[in-house]
Formats: structure tokens, C-alpha cells, sequence
């Protein structure tokens, strides 16, 4: 259910680039206009998931993705029957918001569930599918498109929608546990906090006897509830040693699902930024080669929307295989390298595993570049399509997990920064991609992603050998904090 929820979010942001022309025809819309319906789209989708992890983290995921669902129906319904174009731009925003929960909290869903050493194989099952939504769009739209007209993709993604409104509604049983959050757990101590200091406020006012008002605060201060939290993977443990106290259900509040704070613990680790700028980068290429692809075919190869869908299928397809691969090798990475630490393991050890990936994929994408711009045999296209996007998301998958592991308690606003940072990385990539492509062709531009990756990796790398000092560091200082509070 959260794999396939994942694919839709993907497919929306790509279902309508084949029948951008009938959109521009019908609604009478610029070009400046038709940009905007897919530049609104990315920008919302990379960042509405820090408000969706927020909720979640004292909510729990059900609901999330039961009102997420929802809305995602009710923007496709609007779009589809829009007669303007600015509705169009204002409803695919909304549909963006309700299918951008899907990628954030899925992946925090897989947390609850799954233990570290095989969270990298379930995340690389996991992606398998969403990741042929970027191809799969074009595919659908296209074949949609002239089969009817527009709006038919559009139609087609409301019945999706109501399919996975359903599921969750009555299928999905909430893998959120309170103990295991640690963001519940902080509104639960400030909410014991509070009670605590009026209770010693009522005791003092009604002339109580410091015997009792000692025995009460004793009662409060035993366990682990009102001491810091003390910070570790939460998520995998069997048994949690943070049990929720009776108390009456913890009501939201504005303060509580402000996702700036969490954002902020995020952001401060240095490793943490690493790591998600690698992996904005490498999303920003994925975002940049699907677009411009189709730009390429149609201009320089003569396909039509349907062939186009086809070929670009070659690089959904390498998504998928390296999605699984990738993942099943980081785990196996994890698992060596745990038995030769004497059953000890940090999270920088999974990254040990896209150094394999990382020796290929400059080499595909610059091999892709050239390919384009000098015409060669559509098989080679594909050929290159598939390698490019195999490698990239075996590295991808190794981030994302990271991410989990090296964020214990907070993987739902690790996942969300995660997903903001490649999001807003993509809305800039889409933006530049065209005006760069005119300006120096598909060799030109793709040599330059080349030499971006090579960044990226740099990066990757340096997370790997520096980034468990600076997690041990970051832990102390936060812990430090924490206690002079």
C-alpha cells in the first residue's frame, strides 16, 4: 500500500508532460503558465512533507495518509474539470500536498516496522515502484492523452486516488508506537512538566505537607518519563525502555506540529547535511534527464508522446533494479562490516556500499550525454537511460537509509528535510534544464551532471569516513542542552 501510494506521487508530477500542448490549447494558457502548473507541483510535493511528518510523529500515520489521500482526490477532481488554467496551477499545488505524505511518511513507516540491518532491502523494495512513476507518466499520460484528451489523465489519477483513499481507510493498521516517537515523547515530558509544576502549585496553595508534596514528586520522577531522553535507535528496539505514562491522550497543538525545531536538530548535524545535499543531487539529475529526454526524442528522434513513454521507461526500469540491488547490497554490506566490528555497527557503515555505484555513473550519465547529442541508435539511448538510472538509485536507497538509521526517533523529519532538500533541488534543475540544454546541447549539459555527481559523491564519501565523529559530537552537544534545561 505505501509502495504503491509512493508510485502515484511520482506519476502525478509526470502524467501530464505529453499533453502539455492540448492543456495550452484548450485553456487558452502561455507557456510561462503551463511551466507553472509542473513548477508548483515540485516545489509543494519537496517541501508539504515537513508539516505531513510533524502530524505523524503525534498523530500517527494513518491519518496522514488517510487526509493526504483526500486531497490528493480532490485536486486531481478540480484539475480534471478546471476551465482555466489558473485553477489548474492552484489545484495541482493541492494535489502535491496530498500526494507528497507518501514519499516522507511511507519511509518513516518502513522505520516503524523494520529493523536497521534489513531497512536497506525493504527500502529498496520499497522504491522499486514509485520510482517507475517518473517513467510510467509519461507512458500513461501520453497513451491517455490521445486516446481522449487531457483530462483523462487527470480522471485516471482520481480513481487511483479513491483506490489508495480505500485502502488506507480500511486495510492499514498504524505502525506508529508513541514510545518509539521521539518527538511524542518531548511534548509528553513538557505536558509531565506542566502537570508536575501546577500540581506542586495546587499542593502549595491548599497548604499540602512537604511529606506529601515529596512523595508526590517522587512518584513522577521515578522511571524514565520526566528524565532526559536518552538518544538511540528508539525505532528498532523490541521493547522500549520509554513506556507511555496513563495520562489522558495528548491533544496537538500549533507548538507541537511546528516542524521548523525537529528541522532545525536535522539541519545542525553536519553529517546529516552531507548527506542530504548528495542527496538532493542526485534527484535533481533524475528529474532533469526525464524532462529533458522527452524533449530530445521529440525533436530529434520524431517520436510521439506514446514512444516517447517507452523509452523513457528504459530509465524506470533501471530505477527499479537498482533500487532493489542497491538496497540488498547495503544491507549485506551493513552485515559484513558488523561482523568484523565484533557485532557493532554505526550508520555510516551502509554507505560502504555505493562505492561500487559510484565508479559507474559518471561514466553512464557522460555516456548518455553524448549518445543524445550526436543521435546515435535509439538502443544506445536506452542502454544508457537504464544504467544512469540503476546506478543513481543504488546510491540513493543507501542515503535514504542513512538518514533513518542516523537520525534514531526523528526518521519521519529526517525523511521530510530529505525530501524538501531533492524537491527544491528538482524545481531548480527543471527550471534550468532547457534554456542550458538550448545553450550547450544534451553533451554540454549532461557532461556538467557528471561533474555534479562526481560531487555528490565526494560528499557520500566524506560522510563515510567523517560523518560518525560528527554524529558522536552533535548527540553531545544536543544531550548537553537537553540537561541544562
Amino acid at each position: 500500500m505505501i509502495s504503491g501510494s509512493a508510485m502515484v506521487a511520482g506519476l502525478a508530477a509526470n502524467i501530464q508532460n505529453p499533453a502539455n500542448a492540448q492543456i495550452e490549447q484548450d485553456l487558452a494558457a502561455s507557456n510561462g503558465q503551463i511551466s507553472w502548473t509542473l513548477a508548483a507541483f515540485i516545489i509543494i510535493q519537496g517541501n508539504f512533507p515537513l508539516i505531513w511528518s510533524a502530524i505523524s510523529e503525534i498523530k500517527g500515520r494513518k491519518l496522514v495518509y488517510v487526509v493526504s489521500a483526500a486531497l490528493f482526490i480532490v485536486g486531481s477532481t478540480v484539475v480534471a474539470t478546471a476551465k482555466t488554467i489558473e485553477i489548474v496551477i492552484g489545484m495541482r499545488a493541492l494535489q502535491a500536498a496530498g500526494s507528497s505524505a507518501a514519499m516522507s511518511i511511507s519511509a518513516a513507516t518502513l522505520a516503524d516496522m523494520f529493523d536497521p540491518h534489513e531497512r536497506g532491502t525493504k527500502m529498496g523494495i520499497f522504491y522499486a515502484a514509485p520510482l517507475l512513476g517518473p517513467a510510467l507518466g509519461p507512458l500513461i499520460g501520453g497513451g491517455l492523452a490521445q486516446a481522449f484528451n487531457w483530462r483523462a489523465d487527470f480522471y485516471f489519477l482520481v480513481i487511483l486516488g479513491v483506490i489508495i483513499f480505500a485502502a488506507f481507510l480500511f486495510l492499514f493498521k498504524d505502525t506508529f508506537r508513541r514510545e518509539r516517537s521521539l518527538t511524542y515523547q518531548t511534548v509528553l515530558q513538557r505536558r509531565l512538566r506542566e502537570q508536575k509544576l501546577g500540581q506542586q502549585k495546587h499542593a502549595s496553595d491548599t497548604t499540602v505537607t512537604a511529606c506529601t508534596t515529596e512523595k508526590h514528586d517522587e512518584t513522577l520522577d521515578n522511571g524514565s518519563q520526566t528524565s532526559p531522553i536518552k538518544e538511540r535507535d528508539i525505532e528498532a528496539d523490541e521493547e522500549t525502555s520509554l513506556p507511555v505514562p496513563v495520562l489522558p491522550e495528548v491533544k496537538l497543538s500549533l507548538k507541537d506540529v511546528n516542524p521548523l525545531p525537529p528541522l532545525l536538530r536535522i539541519l545542525r548535524r553536519k553529517n546529516n547535511l552531507a548527506a542530504l545535499c548528495s542527496s538532493a543531487l542526485v534527484f535533481g539529475f533524475c528529474y532533469s534527464i526525464v524532462y529533458t529526454c522527452a524533449r530530445t526524442l521529440a525533436s530529434s528522434y520524431n517520436y510521439n508522446a506514446l514512444q516517447t513513454g517507452l523509452v523513457l521507461l528504459a530509465f524506470g526500469l533501471g530505477n527499479m533494479v537498482g533500487s532493489i540491488l542497491g538496497g540488498r547490497w547495503s544491507d549485506r554490506e551493513l552485515a559484513r562490516l558488523k561482523a568484523k566490528n565484533g557485532g557493532k555497527w554505526t550508520p555510516e557503515m551502509r554507505l560502504e556500499s555505493t562505492k561500487l555505484a559510484m565508479l559507474w555513473l559518471p561514466p553512464s550519465v557522460i555516456g548518455y550525454a553524448w549518445v543524445c547529442e550526436k543521435h546515435v541508435h535509439i538502443a544506445a539511448v536506452c542502454v544508457m537511460l537504464f544504467l544512469s538510472g540503476l546506478f543513481t538509485i543504488w546510491i540513493y536507497t543507501s542515503i535514504l537509509a542513512y538518514m533513518v538509521d542516523a537520525n534514531m526517533g526523528r526518521s519521519s523529519t529526517a525523511v521530510a528535510a530529505n525530501s524538501s532538500f531533492r524537491g527544491t533541488v528538482a524545481f531548480v534543475a527543471a527550471e534550468v534544464a532547457i534554456p542550458l540544454q538550448d545553450a550547450i546541447g544534451d553533451g554540454g549539459l549532461y557532461t556538467l551532471w557528471g561533474g555534479l555527481l562526481i560531487v555528490m559523491e565526494l560528499l557520500i564519501l566524506l560522510v563515510l569516513y567523517k560523518g560518525g565523529k560528527w554524529r558522536q559530537q552533535a548527540e553531545e552537544r544536543e544531550k548537553a542542552t537537553a540537561e541544562g534545561k
